[in-house]
């Protein structure tokens, strides 16, 4: 190891120590931490130095009872972060690497909360630009550059225009967008943004985006719809040629958790009813994965669902219903 980093190491794990201990009392004098720290008061106040530069508050006082101490809101663990680990600690924790476990999404919650904390004031401010900028509906999405979910974080808290290229009618075209939020779905990341060109709201795909860039050009919120809503809706519904709305008799809770929130709006209509949206290729498609849930349900719209609902009952009593002639046995 060369010499150099071997003595930065031992100044960050030092440095790491004499905050632990400033968080175990209120007061410390100079003497007693070079004493516990195993230095002269010289390095000491030189550390001290070091955490404030950092954006710690150590405070010192003179005189007797006199001595450094952490200032408020201080208590707890220390976090020695550069902008690099910082930022990429928070797009972990909010790209939900661990959503396949149970409760995850919250402990993640909780360590982005803490982290925010701890952190020096720098460096907040960064971080904060994704809890700010990012909603979900659902868990378990496959991870996104970090890189791009940060630039499109920053623009939708700077209030910023972004390019893009995206694939669209079997061509990549420039976009020119006001980015407002991040959206996670149980599959995917999406920006919600107001196109320029289309004068109206879209949401992309960030896993197809390329040349991700975020432009110095300010712009005026303007009325937006709800972010995970909008976006829930849309790839579970709009996207698709036919869409279906079922009143099911069942509590909402029930239906969401057999049914994919990239796959469905689920919408609770009283204690014991909901209303599901969904899109598919054909009204069947959608009318048989309704049927498999194994509750009473309603076809309200479109008109013509309840006449595939007769057309496929028909289908399914005429099979019921037809007796094959039972093989032919040979004697042995």
């Amino acid at each position: 190891m060369d010499p150099a980093t071997s003595q930065e190491r031992g100044t960050t794990e030092r440095v790491l120590t004499l905050l632990g201990l400033l968080q175990q009392r209120q007061v410390w004098t100079g003497p007693e931490l070079a004493d516990r720290l195993g230095v002269t008061p010289r390095t000491v106040r030189r550390d001290i130095e070091r955490l404030r530069t950092l954006g710690y508050q150590v405070q010192a006082s003179q005189g007797v009872g006199g001595g450094y101490q952490l200032g408020p809101g201080q208590d707890l663990p220390p976090l020695l972060l550069d902008d690099e680990e910082a930022i990429a600690t928070a797009v972990s924790l909010l790209t939900g690497a661990s959503d396949a476990i149970a409760g995850a999404g919250d402990a993640a919650l909780r360590a982005l909360t803490k982290l925010d904390q701890v952190l020096p004031t720098r460096l907040r401010h960064e971080v904060r630009a994704l809890s700010a900028s990012v909603e979900s509906f659902g868990g378990g999405r496959t991870p996104a550059d970090p890189d791009i979910l940060m630039t499109l974080a920053k623009a939708c808290r700077d209030q910023v225009e972004a390019g893009f290229d995206y694939p669209s009618a079997g061509q990549t075209r420039q976009r020119r967008v006001e980015p407002y939020r991040l959206v996670a779905s149980d599959r995917r990341w999406y920006l919600l943004a107001y196109d320029l060109d289309r004068d109206d709201w879209r949401n992309f795909r960030v896993d197809r985006m390329t040349h991700v860039s975020a432009r110095t050009w300010h712009y005026h919120p303007r009325p937006a719809p709800d972010a995970a809503a909008y976006v829930q809706e849309s790839v579970a519904s709009r996207v698709y040629p036919h869409q279906a709305r079922f009143l099911v008799h069942a509590p909402a809770d029930t239906v969401r958790a057999q049914i994919p929130p990239s796959a469905a709006v689920v919408r609770q209509r009283g204690s014991e009813l909901c209303e599901v949206i969904s899109g598919a290729g054909s009204l069947d498609f959608l009318l048989m994965h309704v049927l498999l849930l194994g509750h009473d349900f309603e076809a309200l719209d479109p008109p013509e669902l309840r006449k595939r609902c007769h057309a496929l009952a028909e289908k399914l009593l005429s099979a019921g219903a037809t007796t094959s002639p039972a093989p032919d046995t040979e004697e042995p």
